[in-house]
């Protein structure tokens, strides 16, 4: 019986020799994880259900990212929730501040996640996961209470649709336009708990970190999980990584689709999500006369080394605009350090940028990037809802490193080339 990528995953955790859509199963995870935020209520959920101890320590991860450093007596009370459960349950994947990293990139890079694995996080971006080949999605903190005691959760069987990217990617554009090219195709509910599988010749060109990025922001098209079968480039990055063996599974040539979607990209634009969708998707040129306050470049969609290599490749021997201030956050510890190495922190800095400690802090509006009234940010993350980064009246564009670097040199949404050829 013909079965797609998740359907394959899904069966093998759930022991059934095949899934279908639609039907409910209790599957085991390979890993569940909760941040800061999510994780407290899980904790509390546990405690009040009377758990006395975990499934297994070493298939849990608890990452203090979104707002620490604490930001406040209320940010503290729930870092230390994370800290206790922690040490009385002997969790071996927690990192305190100055170790921790966003947790998307942090747990990939750790090789906790790898091909054909079953991933449950209490926050909405664990579907970055699956442009390794795991099935990966989002629940909310009462699920991921349950998964730390039993190791299991419980899903429906998702519909499945293929995403096809044909054409030679031109220069500055990667991952984060094809994903916001596609949710502006389809809409915010457009794969409204599908899982969205992204093949053809312009997703195998692509590097892990822009395959990260694209299967970060299936959630921002309403999906369950985004997914890329494993190739190569995942071997490559697995090998010496992983902790454990992956399994390397691929759709059927006859499995089925609820949709298929089929785009010639070799002439795409960089692409730029207008306030207050990302869907609300335009060529870059076409908001080349919008002004704004602050641009941001890091985060779990694009906090990632190359990100940082592309904005500082814009920035080197520049300063960005003087009505304008500039947010630089590494995803994690590692690749802050490899940044240092490579020169790039200095560029950024020459540049007159702020460079922050890894954490999800501006994205989500929680702290170091707050917007006032009035203001406008273009940002590398991943949503533009009213509110996500401040004040109800100010405004978040989204983009990818390079739109956002050469941005931040002229004071408005600006095409790369327009600073660099």
């Amino acid at each position: 019986m013909a079965s797609t990528i998740t359907e394959k995953i899904l069966a093998a955790h759930c022991g059934e020799e095949a899934v279908r859509p639609g039907q409910f199963i209790m599957a085991r995870v390979d890993l569940c994880l909760g941040n800061d935020i999510t994780a407290p209520i899980a904790i509390e959920e546990f405690e009040k259900a009377g758990f006395e101890r975990v499934f297994d320590p070493s298939r849990i991860a608890l990452v203090p990212d979104h707002f620490t450093p604490n930001k406040d007596i209320k940010a503290a009370t729930l870092a230390l929730a994370l800290r206790n459960f922690a040490r009385k349950h002997n969790i071996e994947h927690y990192w305190e501040v100055g170790r921790v990293g966003i947790e998307h990139a942090l747990l990939p890079e750790q090789g906790l996640v790898g091909p054909g694995d079953l991933v449950a996080g209490a926050d909405s971006h664990t579907c970055t996961y699956g442009a390794l080949g795991a099935f990966s999605t989002g629940t909310g903190s009462t699920d991921l209470a349950a998964c730390f005691a039993t190791g299991k959760v419980w899903l429906r069987v998702p519909e499945s649709i293929k995403f096809s990217f044909t054409g030679r990617l031109p220069r500055w554009v990667g991952g984060k336009d094809l994903i916001l090219y596609t949710i502006g195709r389809i809409g915010v509910d457009g794969a409204l708990y599908r899982a969205m599988e992204f093949c053809g010749p312009a997703i195998e060109s692509l590097r892990m970190d822009d395959r990260f990025t694209m299967c970060n922001m299936a959630i921002e098209a309403g999906g369950k999980s985004g997914i890329i079968a494993p190739d190569g480039t995942t071997r490559e990055y697995c090998d010496g990584r992983l902790k454990r063996d992956g399994t390397y599974y691929a759709s059927d040539p006859d499995a089925a689709y609820v949709e298929t979607h089929e785009w010639d990209v070799g002439g795409l634009s960089p692409q730029v999500a207008a306030p207050f969708l990302p869907s609300n998707t335009r060529p870059v040129e076409e908001l080349a006369d919008v002004r704004i306050d602050q641009v941001v470049i890091g985060s779990c969609t694009n906090g990632r080394i190359s990100d940082l290599r592309a904005a500082a490749e814009i920035l080197r021997g520049k300063k960005v605009a003087p009505t304008l201030r500039l947010i630089v956050f590494p995803a994690t510890q590692r690749i802050y350090r490899q940044a240092l190495e490579e020169g790039l922190i200095v560029v950024f800095i020459d540049a007159e940028a702020a460079v922050s400690t890894p954490t999800c802090g501006p994205c989500l509006g929680g702290h170091m990037g707050v917007l006032a009234a009035g203001e406008r940010a273009l940002a590398t993350t991943n949503r533009n809802f009213r509110t996500r980064m401040g004040h109800a009246d100010s405004e978040v564009y989204l983009c990818s490193p390079a739109v956002a670097a050469a941005s931040a040199l002229t004071g408005r949404i600006t095409h790369p080339a327009e600073v660099t050829d």
